[in-house]
C-alpha cells in the first residue's frame, strides 16, 4: 500500500518505521521540508518528500501534527485528492502545547474541528498510544493481552481500511464508532494511553462520560506541563 504521513513527530516517525518494516511505501514530510528528513528518511526506508506531496501520496494519509498547526496546512491541500483516500488523524489537543482553541474548549469534538478545517472526514486513530507502545508492543494476532486500539471516524469502509492496517501493525483493532463517538478516546479519557487488550479498550471506551471531558482535558494537560517542566 502506498501510505503518505504529514508530520514526523513521534508518532509519525514510528508509523513510518513499521510500515516500511511491512512492506509499504511510505512518504513522508514535516513543515520545514524534505532536506530535514533526510536521516529520518534513511533510516527508516521512507521517502522524504512535501507536504503537498504527502497528500497525494497513496491510499492512506496520516495527519499527525499538533491541534495548533492544523489551520497552518496548505490550503485545499486535499481538494484533488481523490474521496476514496483515507484521512487518519493521530491528533490531540493540549491547550498547553496548543494554546487555547476556543471551539475545543467549547465543546466540539477535536477529530471534527480536524475534519471541518482540512474539508474532508478523517479516521481518528493511533491517538489514544504512546509511540514506544506503537513500535514495541505489537503482536500476533490471539495473543492473549494484545494491546487492542479504538478507530472512529466515518465513513465506515474508511474506518474498516483503518481497522486492517492496526490489525496489520500488530493490535487488536476496536470499532469505536463515528467521527461523532471519538471524543471516547480523546486526551485524559479511560481509554488514553492505557495499553488495554480488547475487553479493556471497550470498557473504557464505555465507561467515558462526555460531562467529564473538560476535567479529562485538564488532567491530560496537567500531565503534559508535568512533563515539560521536568525537561527545564
Amino acid at each position: 500500500m502506498k501510505i503518505g504521513i504529514i508530520g514526523a513527530g513521534f508518532i509519525g516517525g514510528t508509523l513510518a518505521r513499521r510500515w516500511t518494516q511491512l512492506g509499504h511505501e511510505v512518504s513522508i514530510a514535516n513543515s520545514r521540508g524534505p532536506d530535514t528528513l533526510r536521516d529520518l528518511a534513511k533510516e527508516t526506508g521512507a521517502k522524504a518528500v512535501t507536504v503537498e506531496e504527502a497528500a497525494k501520496a497513496g491510499e492512506v494519509v496520516v495527519v499527525t501534527i499538533p491541534q495548533k498547526a492544523i489551520p497552518d496546512l496548505p490550503k485545499g491541500l486535499f481538494a484533488n485528492v481523490p474521496k476514496d483516500v483515507v484521512i487518519i488523524d493521530t491528533g490531540n489537543y493540549y491547550p498547553v502545547r496548543d494554546g487555547s482553541i476556543p471551539e475545543l474548549e467549547n465543546g466540539k469534538v477535536e477529530s471534527e474541528w480536524v475534519a471541518s478545517l482540512i474539508g474532508r472526514p478523517v479516521i481518528k486513530a493511533f491517538n489514544n498510544i504512546f509511540f514506544q507502545s506503537l513500535l514495541e508492543k505489537g503482536l500476533p494476532k490471539g495473543t492473549p493481552g494484545r494491546v487492542a486500539l479504538p478507530i472512529a471516524g466515518d465513513p465506515p469502509e474508511h474506518r474498516a481500511k483503518v481497522l486492517k492496517l492496526v490489525e496489520e501493525l500488530g493490535f487488536d483493532g476496536i470499532d469505536a464508532g463515528s467521527i461523532a463517538d471519538s471524543w471516547r478516546q480523546q486526551p485524559g479519557t479511560p481509554v488514553y494511553t492505557h495499553d488495554f487488550d480488547a475487553p479493556g479498550v471497550k470498557k473504557a471506551l464505555a465507561d467515558a462520560e462526555r460531562s467529564r471531558l473538560p476535567e479529562y482535558r485538564k488532567k491530560a494537560d496537567d500531565s503534559l506541563r508535568a512533563f515539560f517542566a521536568s525537561q527545564g
